[in-house]
């Protein structure tokens, strides 16, 4: 049965955000540094940066230390398949496709994997719109 978003905003503490950028004018680490300010822990996924956030960069999901609750993506949407493959090797729980960030073919191959997949939907918008209506979940 996959999560409501409200469930993944609630109970999520890991979130391995694939494609995160050190830039600090990149919608990737706005939204990072968002979700890190409110209390999340971020694992940035990009082979091209060492750091960023003062968190250290990993080359893919397959590296990260431990598995996250979710998988938040910045990438293409023609990436996403490959992201897709890795996600289910480490069993994470959810993926997140970030506003226009839309595969329906990877989407349902996650599906059918068990995890719950959001799509074309924005992370930190979501948690502003969800805590601001229900302040004291």
């Amino acid at each position: 049965m996959p999560m409501s978003i409200a469930k993944i905003l609630r109970t999520a503490r890991i979130i391995a955000v694939v494609g995160l950028s050190d830039k600090p004018e990149r919608y990737s680490f706005i939204v990072a540094a968002y979700l890190q300010r409110v209390g999340y822990t971020i694992y940035p996924v990009n082979p091209m940066i060492s750091e960023t956030l003062g968190e250290k960069s990993f080359p893919d999901l397959l590296s990260l230390p431990e598995k996250p609750d979710v998988v938040d993506v910045f990438r293409r949407s023609e990436f996403v398949p490959e992201i897709v493959e890795q996600a289910i090797r480490i069993k994470a729980p959810v993926i997140w496709m970030q506003e226009g960030v839309i595969h329906e073919e990877a989407a349902k191959r996650a599906r059918k994997a068990g995890i719950t997949v959001v799509m074309d939907r924005c992370m930190m918008k979501e948690h502003k719109r969800y805590f601001l209506a229900h302040p004291r979940k």
